[in-house]
């Protein structure tokens, strides 16, 4: 037996310990079942969590037996819910069975947690902020203000990465390699955007960057997609001149639609004395 098999073997009989253990804490009054008399095991009974998961009793006692079977999303899902899973335990299930638990798409008003404010403020010599689903910057430290400034003084609009890239004059001058850099990250936008195909909000976001840039207008009817880059950007600093930064961005483990973009300025062009001088202005 090859390595690739144990692992897999190995899945299965986590994905059957797992199943048990979940079963056996619900108790029937938990999913709307009558008690019944003489259970001699705790928890619901086999057949009755395969009925409410919508599957062949027979099929779900050898899911807990840990024979080689592959459930389709659907059933992990339907499986899932039957259990009550919560997202930890939702996700693990997935993760056992080599794949990824479908995400939520969210349209409610994005927050910032504490925790992750005090850390932004605490990149004193980082320039770092949040992105929020639709790459509205949603909260930055100072650095990253009195690199890129003024995010106090827009409005949500104004404030999207991609709305400063294509439709902001002064972001578009402080960029040296601009065409590059928005070309890739359009194509980074694209990507992320798909799982928000037909939101409204995206749509008027398309739409006003459509009629604001011939660039964007023109690329965006490209295509093209790309996945989450690191890099380096070039800043030429209204103030300083100038100056080189690598860029990395982070997905947030509890919050997965938003990202965490930081810059650490390099030993080139002296940026690492220009981003003091201009912390302490």
């Amino acid at each position: 037996m090859d390595q690739r098999s144990d692992t897999f073997e190995a899945r299965r009989r986590e994905f059957a310990a797992f199943l048990r253990s979940r079963r056996e804490r619900l108790t029937p009054s938990e999913v709307g079942l009558p008690e019944g008399f003489r259970r001699r095991t705790p928890g619901l009974r086999r057949e009755e969590l395969a009925m409410l998961a919508g599957v062949g009793t027979t099929w779900y006692t050898w899911l807990e037996q840990g024979r080689d079977i592959r459930p389709s999303m659907q059933v992990l899902n339907a499986l899932a819910d039957a259990l009550r899973l919560d997202e930890a335990e939702r996700r693990h299930l997935f993760t056992l069975n080599n794949r990824q638990v479908p995400q939520a798409v969210s349209s409610a008003p994005e927050c910032v947690d504490e925790p992750l404010q005090r850390m932004l403020a605490n990149l004193t010599h980082q320039p770092a902020y949040v992105l929020g689903r639709r790459w509205d910057v949603l909260a930055w430290n100072r650095a990253a203000d009195v690199l890129f400034g003024g995010y106090g003084t827009l409005d949500r609009d104004e404030r999207n990465t991609m709305h400063r890239l294509f439709a902001d004059p002064a972001h578009r001058k402080l960029l040296i390699d601009w065409e590059a850099v928005a070309r890739v990250s359009l194509a980074m936008f694209r990507a992320d955007s798909a799982r928000y195909a037909g939101d409204p909000d995206f749509e008027r976001l398309i739409a006003l960057l459509k009629q604001a840039s011939p660039e964007f207008r023109d690329w965006w009817q490209r295509h093209e997609v790309v996945s989450p880059l690191s890099g380096i950007k070039r800043i030429n600093h209204p103030v300083k001149g100038r100056m080189s930064f690598e860029h990395t961005g982070l997905t947030l483990t509890s919050r997965p639609e938003m990202k965490l973009i930081v810059y650490t300025p390099l030993d080139d062009d002296e940026t690492t004395r220009k981003l003091t001088e201009l912390l302490t202005l």
